[in-house]
């Protein structure tokens, strides 16, 4: 059995599951994590953050019932509106952080939210994933060429197929894949302890 995250870095409520999947992870060292970006702001939705007017009042639920932090960092880069979430940038970057340390794309993408969520880092610049795989303990100019390679626009792309062919309409969705068989065991929120209950009526 392994499990599948499927996020997108520029979602709040992934953010707000973050610690609820590193809870996860340390208490079940022994399932795999596939971690795949979702594709939230593509194409169309890829606009200046001002037109997504349920932004804030949504980041001030999510705080409040997962205690996610939104730092001043955040605030300052979101603060005249003009910020644009390439979800497609992001990808890049899980699947530049991925190919660096394929087993440790968890704890990375929780990194990568953490940058943008309370250190107002862009995920469309190259500097932040030098930033983040310093503090990894990476290699830096590695990460930063597969960032910029056209290699790791296909895994993007086949993230996005990937969350699709999963059936994923909404982030963040947390999933077993046992034998073949996909099993939802959260979608959007849940505490550490409700996923474990769902894991353990799976393997039971």
């Amino acid at each position: 059995m392994q499990l599948i995250y499927v996020f997108d870095a520029y979602c709040g409520w992934s953010h707000g599951f973050s610690a609820t999947l590193g809870e996860i992870t340390s208490r079940h060292p022994e399932l795999p994590v596939e971690v795949v970006s979702g594709g939230l702001f593509t194409g169309s939705r890829r606009v200046p953050i001002r037109e997504f007017g349920y932004v804030q009042g949504a980041n001030a639920q999510i705080a409040e019932l997962t205690g996610a932090e939104f730092g001043e960092g955040y605030e300052r880069l979101i603060a005249d509106g003009s910020f644009v979430m390439d979800s497609e940038a992001a990808a890049r970057g899980v699947a530049a952080l991925r190919r660096a340390a394929p087993d440790r794309t968890a704890e990375l993408a929780a990194a990568l939210q953490r940058a943008f969520y309370i250190d107002g880092r862009s995920l469309s610049d190259p500097a932040t994933y030098r930033q983040l795989a310093e503090d990894a303990g990476l290699d830096a100019e590695a990460v930063v060429a597969a960032y910029e390679a056209p290699a790791t626009q296909a895994d993007a792309e086949a993230d996005f197929r990937r969350a699709a062919e999963l059936g994923v309409t909404g982030f963040p969705t947390l999933l077993t894949l046992d034998a073949g068989r996909v099993t939802t065991l959260a979608r959007g929120h849940a505490t550490a302890d409700e996923v474990d209950q769902r894991l353990s009526a799976r393997t039971s």
